[in-house]
């Protein structure tokens, strides 16, 4: 990790896109700006954690939302084609 020392009104350069400056240090707690391109995602470190949580737990319900939702499709579809009447007549 590399660990620099900043005042305020001082910057970091992250390659040529990415401008951070310290804005003001007070009672522990550092106030940063950030200038980055629409391009590159800035999270702060808790939000960033949060969101791969979230992510994941939607890749692993992926499968079986897609499994009802294609079970929903088929079973519009055989509903369609019953009422043109082109499908099995369902009893009742």
């Amino acid at each position: 990790m590399l660990v620099l020392r900043r005042k305020p009104n001082e910057t970091i350069r992250i390659g040529d896109d990415v401008c951070i400056t310290v804005i003001s240090v007070e009672g522990g707690i550092v106030k940063l700006g950030v200038e980055a391109p629409h391009r590159v995602t800035v999270h702060r470190g808790e939000i960033y954690e949060r969101i791969q949580v979230e992510n994941r737990m939607a890749a692993s319900d992926l499968p079986t939302r897609l499994s009802s939702l294609a079970r929903k499709w088929r079973e519009r579809k055989l509903r369609e084609k019953e009422a043109d009447g082109r499908g099995p007549k369902s009893p009742g």
